[in-house]
């Protein structure tokens, strides 16, 4: 797979130190089978709102804990707005909060402080699956 177009991840929190965890804990691939990845940050519900709406997004990894906008209430307008939606992965504040991001519809969950591990797994496993549902690319 690693030879095809990257997989584009948005990584939404109003805390760039939590965008910037998450970007290092994904690195270039969060898995040899994957292709690279490219990041698109945003730090306000606008911004996530337009570039989804503009689409090429493959994962949206969206901070349960910022403010004004939780990224729990950000994935469920997104999932009842966008076609199709790609798969969402939420940052909660705990894992009691996994209800949550059931509510939110969310693909996936993880719990802050950002596990690296934890994170990359449950990125991959969404990517692959994402992945999988793309048009091949010759």
């Amino acid at each position: 797979m690693s030879s095809e177009r990257p997989l584009k991840v948005l990584v939404y929190s109003d805390d760039r130190t939590t965008r910037e965890s998450v970007r290092l804990a994904l690195g270039k691939r969060p898995a040899a089978d994957l292709p690279e990845l490219e990041y698109l940050e945003c730090a306000t519900e606008p911004a996530v709102i337009k570039a989804m709406d503009a689409g090429g997004v493959d994962l949206a990894i969206l901070d349960g804990e910022a403010v004004p906008a939780g990224g729990m209430g950000i994935a469920r307008q997104l999932k009842d707005e966008i076609f199709r939606c790609p798969p969402v992965l939420v940052l909660i504040g705990r894992p009691q909060d996994a209800w949550l991001a059931t509510w939110s519809r969310a693909e996936a969950a993880v719990a802050h402080p950002i596990d690296p591990i934890k994170l990359a797994e449950a990125a991959a496993e969404l990517l692959r699956a994402r992945a999988a549902k793309l048009p091949a690319t010759t």
